[in-house]
Formats: structure tokens, C-alpha cells, sequence
């Protein structure tokens, strides 16, 4: 199946919660049935909510007891992997025939990550990865993943990958995906600057593959409720910014800005062979005599019985 549609739904987590943005997310079944999309990526913590101004009540050296009571709160509103969730989100994906990619947060005994869900049509659930590397203060909330969560999915479109938000930008992980084969490459995120977009046609000339990256899309803090300090009014929370890039860099579709919407495109991944002719980063233009990178793919949990 060398043609196919691609699409990422842009939208972001409500104030209600999970339940609330779950709901969000199915009423989207029919639009994703009506754009013939088989892959829908959406946003990093979509399910779970990016806390953007967040402090959790921390500074060097001390956390308030008001901080622990909004990581609680945080906390109750991840969700299980496997989980309610994640059997309703099976049940889109089976409905519509699409395969998805979405960011949630987990919750893993007491400790959440940045996730992001692969679900296939026919089998549900089938992968996960778990950021690697949280970014700045997203580390006082989120586990960091290892390298037994790093899959690259067979689909009837081409092999599907994932890498979320600014890990995007680490370059072993983008040689390891290549490695792996990766023909769909999907960026769930967070991050609307312009830059975002310069990585993203990078990544996609780089990788010589497709890259769909879905970020969310939030109001003003003001309209939300909620208190960013130094926030001016009336900006966006999150702008938004998702988009669909070829093989060769070139722009798809988007980049969508300011409001939801699924924006879709039609990839055909016989182009690979043709953007690769030149330039195949992890074949004939890799130099494995002076270069050799080691992945170590290994659970690495903090306790082991033997």
C-alpha cells in the first residue's frame, strides 16, 4: 500500500480531565472516517494533561506542601497502561481503521512518564514508548524511559515510529529510529515555535521519511482558568503548529495554528527509495568504520529479583 492518508489531530487536554478529552477525542471517529485517514497522530500528554506553568510548589532544596498536593492531583488524573483508556482508544482505532500514535501520561506504580501509545486496528495496544529525556522541570514529574521502549511498528503504510516533544532533538535516538527503519515518523509535542517546524523538515531530510507531528492547541490561560505568571493576555496557552512533512523536507499540510482541527495529506512511500537515492543516513551514506553507535535495549528496572 505505497498511497496512503496521514493525519494529525490537533487538540489538547480540557479542564475536566481524561474522561473529559477522552470523550474529545472520540468525536472525532467521523471525521477521521471521512478523510480516509489510516494513520491519526496526536499530541504529547494528551491524555493526562501538560501542566505548562506549572510549579508544583518546588524550589532548590525545598517543596511546598501545596506543590505536593497539585502533584496529587496530576497524579489521579494519568492514566493505566493498559486501562479504561486505552480500550476505548483500541476501540477508535478498530472502528475507523486507522492506526494511532498519541501522548498520554502514565502512571507506573508512583511515578508518571510521557508516553506515547501505538494502537493498530486490529490488535489494539501494541506498543509504548516512554520519553527518554524530560526536558527541563518536566523531570520533576515524569520518570525518564530506557531503551526497551523504543519500537518501530510494521504497518500496511510503512514502519511506524514515534519520538516526543524535544527528544526529537537528540541525535543518537534519531540514528537508532533510522536504524530501525523507520518510514512514518511521528512527533507528538508540545512545542508551537517556529523552530519546531525547522526541526521537523531536519528531521524528515535527514531520515528521508515522513514525519507527522501533532502538537496541542490551548486558550489563554485566562480563558482556562488557570494562573501562568507573566503570561500576556490573551495568547494561546499552546498555539497549535501541527504538520505534515515529505521526504525530501518539503511542507504536506500545515502548519495549523490557533485552533483544532485533523489535518490530513496523501504520502506515497514509494518516494523512500527515490529521496534515498543520495543520501541514506544510516546505509551507504553512514561511515561504520569511524562511526558505531550501541543501543542498549534492556529493561533497566530498579530492583531485580534473580
Amino acid at each position: 500500500m505505497p498511497k496512503s492518508i496521514v493525519a494529525a489531530l490537533q487538540i489538547g487536554s480540557l479542564p475536566g480531565g481524561k474522561g473529559e478529552t477522552l470523550e474529545q477525542i472520540l468525536s472525532y471517529e467521523q471525521a477521521i472516517i471521512d478523510a480516509g485517514a489510516e494513520l491519526v497522530v496526536m499530541p504529547e500528554a494528551l491524555l493526562g494533561g501538560y501542566p505548562k506553568g506549572e510549579g508544583f510548589g518546588t524550589q532548590l532544596g525545598y517543596r511546598l506542601p501545596e506543590g505536593r498536593d497539585a502533584y496529587a492531583r496530576y497524579f489521579a488524573n494519568a492514566i493505566d497502561v493498559p486501562g479504561a483508556e486505552t480500550e476505548a482508544l483500541a476501540g477508535l482505532s478498530a472502528r475507523t481503521g486507522a492506526y494511532l500514535v498519541l501522548g498520554v501520561i502514565e502512571r507506573d506504580a508512583s511515578t508518571l512518564y510521557c508516553t506515547a501509545l501505538y494502537f493498530d486496528p486490529q490488535r489494539g495496544l501494541v506498543a509504548k514508548h516512554r520519553k527518554l529525556m524530560p526536558t527541563g522541570t518536566e523531570r520533576l514529574i515524569w520518570g525518564k524511559g530506557d531503551g526497551s521502549t523504543l519500537p518501530v511498528l510494521d504497518s500496511p503504510l510503512g514502519r511506524i515510529g514515534a519520538a516526543v516533544c524535544w527528544e526529537n532533538m537528540m541525535p543518537l535516538l534519531r540514528t537508532a529510529m533510522y536504524a530501525k527503519g523507520v518510514e512514518l515518523w511521528c512527533a507528538p509535542t508540545v512545542d508551537e515555535r517556529e523552530m519546531w517546524q525547522v526541526s521537523m523538515r531536519h528531521i524528515a531530510h535527514e531520515g528521508r521519511c515522513f514525519v507527522v507531528s501533532a502538537c496541542q492547541v490551548q486558550a489563554s490561560p485566562e480563558k482556562l482558568g488557570i494562573e501562568v505568571s507573566n503570561w500576556p493576555a490573551e495568547r494561546p496557552l499552546i498555539a497549535g503548529g501541527s504538520v505534515i512533512i515529505g521526504p525530501m523536507g518539503d511542507v504536506l499540510a500545515g502548519p495549523l495554528r490557533d485552533g483544532p482541527g485533523l489535518l490530513c495529506a496523501e504520502i506515497d512511500t514509494e518516494e523512500l527509495v527515490r529521496a534515498r537515492y543520495d543520501f541514506d543516513v544510516v546505509g551507504h551514506y553512514a561511515r561504520p568504520d569511524v562511526f558505531e553507535l550501541s543501543v542498549d535495549q534492556r529493561a533497566k528496572p530498579g530492583v531485580r529479583f534473580i
